[in-house]
């Protein structure tokens, strides 16, 4: 079974920074896919950033030019780079890892770390 843990959420003032991260277990599967998303009350999960495997990115348009998503393959971790934050950005930000085998496709989530802007 995955395990998605993750880290790195907390309390920032508007403008600031914060760096999440989420490491992968208990597979030896590759991950296809790794990502971001976040849910803010009374809001649908959303997509914030993914990347492939072979390090193809893509973000939520809201997030460009001051969200950047990296991964480290060997480690089966995913980081995500949150500059210039908004009190927008407020929400429980979750780690998604996608491995798609034998024709199936399985998403793992984490358990969602918390992230506030105060304005």
């Amino acid at each position: 079974q995955v395990q998605l843990v993750e880290s790195g959420g907390g309390l920032v003032q508007t403008g600031g920074s914060l760096r999440l991260s989420c490491a992968a277990s208990g597979t030896s599967s590759s991950i296809n896919a790794m990502g971001w998303y976040r849910q803010a009350p009374g809001k649908q999960r959303e997509l914030v950033a993914g990347i492939t495997s072979g390090g193809n990115t893509n973000y939520a348009d809201s997030v460009k030019g001051r969200f950047t998503i990296s991964r480290d393959n060997a480690k089966n971790t995913v980081y995500l780079q949150m500059n210039s934050l908004k009190p927008e950005d407020t929400a429980v930000y979750y780690c998604n890892a996608v491995i798609k085998q034998f024709g199936f496709r399985k998403d793992y989530w984490g358990q969602g770390t918390q992230v506030t802007v105060s304005s």
